[in-house]
């Protein structure tokens, strides 16, 4: 695919996607969420990639929607009588949906406003990294409009209730230290050193077991909403996929050789069942 809104890299084992619409602070289109999501599965698929990096070029992560078109709906939605659903669905819901889906880790370093919808992108990665010029907030209502794009599921999850509908309600927007004390951020770092810091991380989470780490992340996000004895049934069945793994005997030898492991991620199964 040619990518026009965004940029697209891989290399040392991490997926980089900058949002790339700097002259609107990066507001997502149509355009640019059919390309992420092309990014997203290109990465999900690539036995290589182990991590993604979520950023923004110039001044801003994502601004949210890009109102400037004036809700002009493509054609194929455009006189229906569900018209904002239909977008919705098939575009920012879509893009949320396949990041909270997405079982390798995911990093958004957050370089500038991350608002409205770009809040909603970025907590549906798994860690925010932010500039210490960073803010976040919602400021859907200054338009009249809602936190449609999945914020009022995550908002709360983060905030608290009565804290996620004061900074929905208010349009309040929270540098980046006060976001951290908040919970939408997870790391604060100097502006120069963001990208670095989230390659780090991202080179970290690459040395870990990827099958392992794509079991436990799944775990943990199925497990938000289940009572403590389907948790409990949940990772009894997940450990037939994960303890007997060559990883784990890995982890084991380089434990005791006292070195770092070498994790693959390979099955203990044949390339082909006997029949084939």
């Amino acid at each position: 695919m040619s990518y026009r809104q965004i940029l697209y890299e891989k290399a040392e084992r991490m997926a980089t996607i900058t949002l790339n619409r700097p002259e609107k602070m990066n507001a997502y289109s149509e355009q640019m969420v059919h390309e992420i999501l092309h990014a997203l599965a290109d990465a999900r698929d690539d036995e290589e990639t182990r991590a993604v990096i979520l950023t923004g070029a110039g001044r801003g992560f994502c601004s949210g929607g890009d109102i400037s078109v004036d809700f002009d709906y493509p054609a194929r939605y455009r006189g229906h009588a569900l018209e904002s659903y239909l977008e919705m669905r098939e575009n920012m819901h879509a893009l949320v949906r396949l990041l909270h889906r997405f079982d390798k880790p995911t990093i958004a370093a957050v370089n500038g406003a991350a608002v409205a919808g770009g809040l909603t992108l970025a907590l549906s990665c798994d860690f925010r990294i932010a500039s210490d010029t960073a803010k976040l907030g919602d400021t859907s209502l200054k338009f009249a409009l809602i936190p449609d794009e999945g914020g009022a599921f995550l908002f709360p999850r983060f905030l608290g209730f009565d804290r996620a509908l004061k900074m929905s309600l208010f349009s309040e927007v929270y540098p980046a230290l006060q976001a951290k004390e908040l919970g939408l951020v997870t790391e604060v770092v100097p502006g120069a050193e963001l990208m670095n810091a989230a390659r780090e991380w991202a080179t970290r989470l690459a040395d870990g077991p990827p099958v392992a780490m794509r079991v436990a992340k799944r775990m943990m996000y199925k497990q938000l909403s289940m009572h403590l004895d389907e948790a409990l049934e949940d990772a009894g069945m997940a450990t037939l996929a994960v303890n007997y793994l060559p990883d784990v005997r890995e982890g084991t030898a380089a434990f005791h050789a006292k070195r770092k492991p070498r994790f693959t991620g390979k099955s203990n199964r044949p390339a082909k069942r006997p029949h084939e």
